[in-house]
């Protein structure tokens, strides 16, 4: 397996807004803060949690600069956006690294449906057009395609093309490509974090970690440690959280109005199409907190929720489109 140049907690980060749609930079440099003293190695800003469809360019490269200001050397920066349009892409990644991104992550090509062939393509210009270490991203729900098992052991074999964040599933092929690539693997989806790590996952990249980032933490030192028990402890105390913040919304949706409720951003608001949790929604992520006990580093005693804060979305100033 080649050296991990990302580290093994990494978050994928969300964006905090005003109340009107606008990124709230103050709770953004906060919320960086919050993740690296926790125990992040690495901070993923602008990728699905961050709502990257909806960020501007100029959004996404001022995310790198703010994290690379703030986390300086505690954790590694990722520029996660990526595009379906390959030029698009190029330039983005080009920009972040320019800004001092630590790495890219390069979401499959989504809406267009392209072949394989055309996955493989734009996975290698992307990568050609960069020096900096690249993570493939596998999300399929999302997508519409998946990056299948062939796919990936010809894009293991480009330099700069170094790990895969899986939110895909497969465990036998997770360890089918563990076997026959040096490719990292990160895991995608929360719930699974202990099981990837099982079977040789080298990290993780999620996204209750913007809740609490301590646990993960121990989790992956226990691993390290051959502390099976302890691993399992911590798996077991984040379950309900896990579920809080993934289940019944989108999870940047469910983040954000748990991370509201406890104080540590100004505004749970997310953009268009992304809205609030409906009262039916927001009550059962509460009934999942209600059955959170044991997570080291959060304190659910303070939580005072706010629906209507929550409620709808945002029209940002300025929309997100590449022209």
């Amino acid at each position: 397996m080649r050296e991990n140049p990302f580290g093994q907690v990494l978050v994928a980060l969300v964006t905090p807004f005003r109340a009107d749609g606008e990124v709230d930079w103050d709770d953004v440099e906060r919320l960086i803060d919050d993740c690296a003293t926790n125990g992040v190695d690495g901070i993923v800003v602008s990728g699905t949690t961050g709502e990257t469809s909806t960020l501007t360019d100029p959004e996404k490269i001022k995310l790198v600069e703010v994290a690379k200001s703030v986390a300086g050397d505690r954790a590694k920066v990722i520029q996660g956006g990526g595009s379906n349009e390959t030029a698009h892409a190029i330039d983005l990644n080009q920009q972040a690294e320019a800004a001092g991104a630590d790495g890219v992550m390069i979401v499959t090509p989504y809406y267009n449906k392209p072949t394989q062939a055309g996955v493989l393509t734009h996975f290698r210009m992307i990568a050609d057009a960069t020096d900096l270490p690249v993570i493939l991203y596998d999300i399929p729900g999302r997508t519409g395609i998946p990056i299948r098992y062939e796919t990936i052991l010809r894009a293991a074999k480009h330099p700069n093309i170094v790990a895969v964040k899986d939110a895909k599933g497969d465990f036998a092929e997770v360890s089918r490509v563990l076997n026959q690539t040096d490719l990292l693997y990160f895991s995608g989806d929360d719930a699974n974090v202990l099981p990837h790590l099982a079977i040789g996952a080298s990290g993780l990249i999620g996204v209750t970690a913007n809740v609490a980032a301590k646990p993960y933490r121990t989790m992956i030192d226990a691993v390290n440690a051959g502390d099976l028990h302890t691993a399992q402890a911590q798996h077991q105390a984040l379950e309900p959280l896990v579920r809080a913040v993934m289940t019944h919304v989108p999870g940047t949706v469910a983040a954000k109005y748990i991370l509201h409720g406890l104080g540590r951003i100004g505004s749970p608001r997310v953009r268009l199409p992304l809205v609030g949790p409906e009262d039916t929604e927001a009550a059962l992520i509460e009934d999942e907190l209600a059955l959170v006990t044991g997570v080291d580093g959060l304190d659910l005693s303070e939580f005072r929720p706010d629906r209507n804060a929550a409620a709808g979305g945002a029209l940002p100033k300025v929309h997100g489109t590449t022209r």
